[in-house]
């Protein structure tokens, strides 16, 4: 079985990653009216929330975007740069735009992390849950600052079992002859199409109202 994913290209997922899921707190916290120190804190909280968490639940020290000082300063360069147009966000942003900046974040976070836990030496089971808490918990975090129910817990639609089956895609490809980055874009891709057909289709679990 293979555990080790490129380095590099981890990077570069986590990297998009990191932009995708500020992308979305913008987003929401402009939706709130907030000004550019909230929009910031609320972009910062959704595109690290995820990955602080994986780093606590594998001990790892220092947290990520502390080991790797440009993922921050990146994402305040993006925030300056984005000041002049906070204002006119409101007017051009959809639910559309959100579902679709949380789906390619969920997917990104999701295979990182488990392709990490999984190098880490987490048994398999365990390294899937990591790869769907660290999917989520971003958008969990700029829900709640935003004031509002993580849409995780009320859309009803299957938003943490999208990751949970991507993540064991990943895990399922380790035991075959594909590339370590085909299996993490593919898996990737299945947990946002996983998503993006749900929120399409209004697909529910059952019991959802």
């Amino acid at each position: 079985m293979k555990i080790v994913p490129h380095v590099s290209l981890i990077t570069i997922i986590e990297i998009v990653a990191i932009l995708v899921g500020a992308f979305s707190g913008f987003i929401e916290a402009r939706r709130k009216r907030m000004d550019i120190v909230g929009v910031f804190i609320v972009a910062f909280i959704t595109a690290f929330g995820g990955g602080t968490m994986r780093d606590v639940l594998l001990d790892k020290r220092p947290l990520f975007w502390v080991a790797h000082q440009e993922y921050t300063i990146l994402l305040f360069v993006v925030a300056l740069g984005a000041a002049p147009f906070i204002k006119q966000l409101r007017h051009i942003v959809s639910e559309r735009l959100i579902v679709i900046a949380d789906a390619a974040g969920l997917g990104l976070f999701a295979v990182a992390s488990v392709a990490q836990a999984l190098a880490a030496g987490m048994p398999l089971f365990i390294a899937s849950m990591m790869g769907v808490i660290t999917g989520i918990f971003g958008g969990v975090l700029r829900d709640v600052l935003c004031n509002e129910v993580p849409m995780v817990f009320r859309d009803g639609k299957p938003y943490a079992i999208c990751a949970f089956f991507g993540c064991w895609l990943y895990i399922g490809l380790q035991y075959t002859n594909v590339s370590d980055d085909f299996a993490l874009w593919a898996s990737a891709a299945l947990i946002m199409a996983m998503r993006l057909i749900s929120w399409k289709f209004d697909l529910k679990l059952r019991g959802s109202t």
